[in-house]
């Protein structure tokens, strides 16, 4: 108990699941877990986000089909690098990219090319639809998930899932990386490994299950 407490005393706060959650902070053995509370904490999600500087407008609880709608949603206007298409999504889903692309994408870049990432390439977020083959909605269906194709370097460089996983060398590294970046964050992370249907993008979702595929 003695150590417990020091250990909770002592931890940076992104190890210490009792202290509030710090986006701009690296990821640690606590932050799946914080992130993962922010579902049933609205006015901290938000808090979160603002103290990071992302720039969103809030979005009205609503009703769009069959176990389809958006709660606790917003529309992310800017981030810490454009998005190819406008994304509407729930605040937990948005807190997670946003951590993704801080400590994860953006950093692999430089670390890899010495090149920032200037766009990211989606195949959007919000859609009142299944999961492909099945009658169960996906995660897309309320608002918390993203389909991630490709990324846009200062460079000019251009590396894309479909072209560029498992071909080894940089690019083929810097999707590894990311990919497994995603499944520390999020709660579900499918690439191409997974199935046809992921062969040309990552899917991040902050769903209620648990994969790494």
């Amino acid at each position: 108990m003695a150590g417990a407490s020091l250990f909770l005393w002592l931890a940076p706060p992104q190890h210490n699941p009792f202290r509030p959650l710090a986006l701009n902070d690296p990821p640690g053995i606590a932050s799946h877990y914080k992130l993962t509370q922010m579902k049933n904490h609205r006015e901290a999600c938000f808090a979160a986000l603002d103290a990071t500087g992302v720039l969103y407008t809030p979005l009205p609880d609503t009703e769009d089909g069959p176990a389809c709608g958006k709660q606790d949603a917003l529309t992310l206007d800017r981030s810490l690098t454009p998005y190819s298409a406008t994304l509407s999504m729930t605040c937990t889903q948005t807190a997670v990219l946003y951590s993704w692309e801080r400590h994860v994408a953006r950093p692999a870049a430089m670390e890899l090319f010495g090149s920032q990432i200037v766009r990211i390439d989606t195949f959007g977020s919000f859609s009142c639809r299944n999961i492909a083959g099945t009658t169960r909605r996906s995660q897309h269906a309320t608002a918390n998930a993203i389909d991630i194709a490709g990324f846009q370097l200062e460079d000019g460089r251009v590396i894309n899932v479909k072209t560029h996983w498992g071909t080894g060398g940089k690019e083929g590294e810097f999707l590894k990386r990311l990919h497994k970046g995603g499944c520390r964050l999020f709660s579900v992370t499918l690439g191409p490994d997974y199935n046809a249907a992921h062969a040309d993008h990552f899917h991040f979702d902050k769903g209620p299950q648990r994969a790494c595929k």
